[in-house]
Parts: structure tokens; C-alpha cells; sequence
């Protein structure tokens, strides 16, 4: 199994002047500008390229079931700390990294590009680029490993990956508790300045739900810190996977603020994640009425799921950062045939 099937199919498409839509199980098509372009499926190339669990490190191909990632990693008592969003069964390792999204684990452990630590790319002259490694201490200069990560396939064919692992935690309790949303969020800043072992919290509709994970005494101790009732049946799957129904709406916005800022005035439900920091948004209300209330409470907002997508997903970008992307998006893809337009309509 090579690259060069790919490679040539690029280079063609190159020479054509041929958009290409980068494509693995397409559970994220909703994600991003519509995607355009004639499809290049990625899921031919498939594998487990090297996993050593005491080097808590894995190495696969972008076409990888995403499912049989998780899988392996579970046999060994680890797991991809930033609990990714499948969307569907098809999810695929590449995918999941391009769209660099990550589930309720990410306060507390970090991102998905938090993880990456190598990359394996082909670029749209059809070149067969590596970045980073398979260790921690690799990079010096420019991580373009970690820039790939939510490049929704932009800047190239992300042809495999290498991410830390951890291991899965000893034990997990969920808490309910119930208060409304301004005081939720004082009571998650309060208990994140705290040596508790908060691996996730989530609050909707004046239900504030938190999750403990760690070693038995430290979970034990947490209980006793926050109360709540326990839960059997713990939400964290519905809102990873987006099955809640809450996130049937549409439009549904994603807004990322400092987990310190106030209740944001906007209409319509709301769910929160992350301590605060990341605020779900199910509402029609005007593009500019959100994305300024996003921009006055220090953060962003991104159009996740709608029909129409005319007001643009992604904030528009300042003109410096613009500038980078553009320049980006010429050193990677210079006659512009990957993914184009997905993440903005000029590049």
C-alpha cells in the first residue's frame, strides 16, 4: 500500500486545474462551506502504521476506522484523551484529525491538536511531505504537524498521524446538580481552581452535570467536595456524538469564550461544555447579533450546522491572519484544488 495512487491523482488534478473534495467516511460533511469538487476517497489507505502502549503513542493511515482506533487502544487499557466526535460509523482517523474537533474531555486534557505529534501529508503538487515525528521533544521551528489539525483538508492529504495516548482513567463518576446557568458557571470556575479530578462538565436547561474521573479516592473525595446526585446513565455520549436533542436544531453555533465570561444575551437555548468555555447556540438569530456577542466576551463564532450557510461558518479573519492563510494555502496548495473554499471561500 503507497501513496503514489494519490499522488497521481493530485498531480493530474493539478495540471487540470481540477478541484478535489478530500473525503474519508463523510460523517463530517456537514462541517465547514459546502464541499465541492470531484471526490477522492481516502479510506483505501487503512492501517495501523505502529502502536506501542508503553510508549503511549500511536501511528496509523487516514483511512482507518476511527471506531478500530479506540478499539485497539481500549484492549490496552488507553485511550485518545480528547474523546473525538464520530458523527456516524464511518468516521475515519484522517477525518477526525482534519476536523480537528474534540469532545467533553478537552478542558481537562486538551485538544486534539494537543496530541499530534507527526503528520504525513500529500501537499497539492502531489509531494509526499513529513512533519514532527513519533515523540514528544520533535519539533524545532514551525509545527505544521499541529496546523493540519481542523485544516478540513485544505492544506493537504493527510495521509497519516501519529498522537499521544493515555491512559483510560481508573474510575468515573457523573454528578446532576441543579442551578441556573449563571451560577453554574461560578460553581465550575470555582471547582476548576481546585485539586478535583474534573474530566467534564456540561450544563442545560438548569441541569449542571459533572464528571469525575481518576483514581478511586480522588473521585471519592470529589463526590464529597461537589454533591449531586450520581447518575447511572451519564450524558457524555449524547453530547459528544451530538445525539442530545438539543443539537437537532438548526442553525446550531459553536462559540468558544473565556469559561470567566457572563452569561452570553442572546436568544434562544443554550448548552454548555468545556467550564464555560465552549457555549452551544440554537437559535436564528442574525450572524452579526452572535458573533458580536461572541467578540465582546473575548471569543468566536462558528456556524456548526445550518441550511444555509451564506453569513459564512467560520469568523471572518482579521487581515494579518488572513494574509497568513493565504500565504499557507499558496506554499501548500498553490493552483488551490484541495478542499477549496471549505474553510473560507477565498482560499
Amino acid at each position: 500500500m503507497t501513496l503514489e495512487p494519490f499522488q497521481t491523482r493530485i498531480r493530474d488534478a493539478a495540471q487540470r486545474g481540477v478541484a478535489l473534495r478530500l473525503r474519508g467516511g463523510g460523517t463530517k460533511d456537514f462541517y465547514g462551506n459546502e464541499p465541492r469538487g470531484e471526490v477522492l476517497d481516502t479510506r483505501a489507505y487503512a492501517g495501523i502504521v505502529s502502536y506501542e502502549p508503553t510508549e503511549l503513542v500511536i501511528t496509523a493511515r487516514c483511512g482507518t476506522s476511527l471506531s478500530e482506533v479506540e478499539r485497539i487502544l481500549e484492549e490496552n487499557g488507553q485511550c485518545l484523551p480528547f474523546e473525538p466526535p464520530h458523527f456516524g460509523a464511518g468516521a475515519t482517523f484522517g477525518g477526525c484529525i482534519a476536523a480537528g474537533l474534540s469532545g467533553p474531555r478537552a478542558a481537562s486534557a486538551g485538544a486534539l491538536r494537543d496530541f499530534v505529534l507527526g503528520a504525513r501529508i500529500v501537499d497539492g503538487r502531489g509531494r509526499a511531505l513529513g512533519f514532527g515525528g513519533q515523540v514528544i521533544k520533535n519539533v524545532a521551528g514551525y509545527d505544521v504537524s499541529r496546523l493540519l489539525a481542523g485544516s478540513l483538508g485544505t492544506l493537504g492529504l493527510l495521509a497519516e498521524a501519529s498522537l499521544k495516548v493515555l491512559p483510560r482513567p481508573a474510575e468515573q463518576l457523573t454528578l446532576r446538580l441543579e442551578m441556573p446557568q449563571e451560577r453554574a458557571l461560578e460553581a465550575m470556575q470555582r471547582w476548576a481552581s481546585q485539586p478535583l479530578p474534573l474530566s467534564a462538565t456540561a450544563w442545560h436547561d438548569g441541569e449542571l452535570f459533572v464528571r469525575l474521573s481518576g483514581a478511586a479516592a480522588a473521585v471519592r473525595a470529589g463526590v464529597a467536595k461537589i454533591g449531586g446526585e450520581p447518575l447511572d446513565a451519564a450524558p457524555w455520549l449524547a453530547i459528544r456524538e451530538q445525539s442530545h436533542a438539543f443539537f437537532s436544531a438548526s442553525p446550531l453555533w459553536r462559540i468558544a469564550v473565556p469559561p470567566v465570561a457572563a452569561p452570553l444575551a442572546l436568544p434562544g437555548a443554550q448548552l454548555l461544555e468545556w467550564g464555560g468555555a465552549l457555549r452551544w447556540l440554537a437559535a436564528a438569530a442574525p450572524a452579526g447579533a452572535v458573533r458580536d456577542a461572541a467578540q465582546r466576551a473575548g471569543g468566536h463564532a462558528t456556524l456548526f450546522r445550518a441550511r444555509d450557510k451564506s453569513a459564512g461558518v467560520f469568523a471572518p479573519l482579521a487581515p494579518t491572519v488572513a494574509r497568513l492563510h493565504r500565504g499557507l494555502k499558496a506554499a501548500f496548495d498553490p493552483v488551490g484544488i484541495l478542499n477549496p473554499g471549505r474553510m473560507y471561500p477565498e482560499f
